[in-house]
């Protein structure tokens, strides 16, 4: 069975929308510095959401495309972090990181070849 290519746009969305999760989640972690009964925030709440927004995507993406090409793609929300890191957070940029992401990168290539 070869995934198609809907599927794959499908998982790349996912791994966009819950990278984004991942950005609120940590502003609404920052808010913990107030107290633990900040747990609960606006920011936070949403990051769960787009978490659960990317799962919906991600279980369309899977459900006519095989789950061994398509799972490792998720780590591309690896790729979106590092960026919204340094977009939103002013985090530095290591050559490490590049290099890091680069592998990811050579990863994924490596297995959508072989869909």
């Amino acid at each position: 069975m070869k995934t198609p290519v809907s599927s794959i746009l499908l998982v790349f969305v996912a791994s966009l929308i819950g990278s984004f999760g991942a950005v609120f989640l940590k502003l609404g972690a920052e808010k913990l510095r107030y107290g633990l009964r900040h747990l609960i925030s606006l920011q936070a709440a949403f990051g769960v959401a787009l978490f659960l927004l990317s799962s919906v995507f991600f279980a369309l993406g899977i459900k006519h495309g095989q789950l061994s090409v398509l799972y490792p793609m998720v780590s591309l929300s690896y790729v979106w972090a590092l960026v919204w890191s340094r977009l939103f957070f002013r985090e530095l940029l290591t050559k490490q990181k590049f290099i890091a992401l680069g592998m990811i990168l050579f990863g994924i290539a490596l297995i959508a070849g072989s869909r």
